[in-house]
């Protein structure tokens, strides 16, 4: 075999790490856990078999790390907070978090309900953290306070609205995208302005 053989090439370890963690998100999104062995995560990634148990050691191990992955929204980066109106400001907000959804973290974002692992603490603490972090950097956005608990909590419930508005639009085809982001950038203004300034 040669190196130039597809997906057999010579990888640094982070690029290996991350061909086999594109591999499982691929197969993750479309199958339910119980039903993507380790030979086809190894296939989907073009690697050897062991080459997942030595970066991951096994197949929850690295389906932990999936769901951790596709469950945390990107970080604001370069974007700053954005000014003007408050009607303005959700706007942003909203298209900052929809832009971020790809089909992979759709499918983990709507775990919970779609495959029924709300029982499954690893996974559910993962998802938890990954609200926590969405709620405060939305709160940073709109300019309310993300140390604030009741409104941190309030901006929590709000993400269960909008993993519903996700299941709906990317797994039901029930709303399109433009619907879904007119619910959420709705709902998000009338919270902050009507809500959040009372609790």
């Amino acid at each position: 075999m040669t190196s130039t053989a597809p997906g057999r090439r010579r990888l640094a370890p982070d690029e290996r790490r991350e061909q086999l963690l594109v591999a499982a998100e691929r197969l993750f999104a479309e199958r339910p856990y119980a039903e993507v062995s380790t030979t086809r995560l190894a296939e989907e990634a073009g690697v050897a078999r062991g080459l997942l148990n030595h970066y991951f050691g096994d197949k929850r191990a690295l389906y932990l790390e999936v769901v951790r992955r596709a469950s945390l929204l990107p970080e604001f980066g370069d974007l700053p907070l954005p000014r003007g109106t408050l009607e303005e400001r959700v706007e942003v907000a909203v298209t900052w978090f929809l832009g971020s959804i790809t089909r992979e973290r759709a499918s983990y974002l709507t775990v919970r309900a779609a495959e029924g692992v709300g029982e499954d603490a690893e996974i559910r603490a993962i998802l938890d953290q990954a609200q926590d972090v969405a709620a405060a950097r939305v709160l940073e956005m709109v300019g309310g306070d993300p140390d604030d608990r009741a409104a941190r909590a309030a901006i929590r419930a709000y993400g269960e609205l909008a993993r519903g508005a996700i299941r709906e639009w990317s797994r039901e085809g029930n709303l399109s995208r433009a619907q879904a982001h007119l619910l959420l950038r709705q709902t998000l203004l009338t919270i902050v302005r009507d809500v959040l300034t009372d609790l």
